[in-house]
């Protein structure tokens, strides 16, 4: 592969992955065969994972804790959707987070020896970790439409719920990246952000429950506003709250211009640290 970007030249601005889409698909594509390369089933584990651990959350969540988000009419498959909704998009922000301080040490060879768009290496493992949420989603999506409450005209807003995320993981998949390669321990400290992160986003109990102090400063987990969002949007077919979807936007938007900038800003360092 390596030949076949000799010519890459390097891109400074955002704009600068649309120029390189081709390659930013190929390494796309690429993350996803090696998460699952050397296993029998290969790319079906992409959809089979997900699906077994739909059924998993349906039978311990819905069925053995008999727990619920204290919706009217919910049922107790209602609850394990709505488990298993909030884990796919913790899953998203919380792989890309545990990838990302080992996306540019892990290439040396790009930095060093090839004229290459870096910015590609964070933007690419995003795509990966969308590809494997938009799996997730299609099966979540279609167990509500043959076990929930049914799909409504609400599932139009998911993609204008997801983009912001995307951009939040994409920021941080250039923040954290960067600095993966000055702070090693870095990794370490993801992995606990990673965990609280879950438990911070009400991922397993409504948001009802967080005790106002606190909600002081979640309202402004833009995990937890996309979970409530899309819950609200596909799943409980209830109005959305608007003023929560222009912070995420805020956010996403924020995090995904100063990721990019510090990864600039340190990109000329990363072949002297390497």
């Amino acid at each position: 592969m390596a030949s076949s970007l000799s010519g890459v030249s390097v891109a400074n601005p955002p704009s600068g992955l649309w120029v390189h889409r081709s390659l930013l698909w190929q390494f796309t594509l690429r993350n996803v065969e090696l998460r699952h390369k050397g296993s029998h089933l290969g790319l079906i584990w992409s959809f089979l994972s997900p699906l077994l651990l739909l059924a998993l959350y349906v039978f311990v969540f819905g069925f053995i804790f008999e727990g619920t988000f204290g919706r009217p009419g919910e049922t107790r498959i209602d609850y394990a959707l709505g488990i298993f909704l909030g884990l796919s998009l913790f899953h998203f922000l919380g792989e890309t987070i545990g990838q990302a301080p080992a996306l540019i040490t892990s290439n040396p060879n790009f930095v060093k020896k090839v004229v290459f768009p870096l910015q590609v290496l964070p933007a690419a493992a995003v795509g990966a970790s969308l590809i494997h949420l938009a799996i997730s989603l299609g099966l979540i999506l279609a167990g509500i439409a043959l076990v929930g409450p049914g799909l409504s005209a609400g599932v139009l807003w998911l993609p204008v719920i997801l983009l912001p995320l995307a951009l939040l993981g994409l920021g941080l998949a250039w923040l954290i990246s960067a600095l993966g390669v000055f702070f090693r321990d870095i990794a370490q400290i993801t992995q606990f952000v990673s965990i609280g992160l879950m438990f911070a986003s009400a991922v397993f109990y409504p948001v009802e429950k967080i005790p106002a102090t606190a909600w002081t400063f979640l309202q402004f987990n833009p995990l937890l506003l996309a979970v409530e969002l899309s819950r609200d949007a596909v799943l409980w077919q209830e109005a959305l709250e608007y003023r929560h979807l222009g912070v995420l936007y805020a956010i996403g938007v924020l995090v995904a211009a100063g990721g990019f900038a510090v990864f600039h800003r340190l990109k000329p360092a990363f072949a002297d640290v390497l």
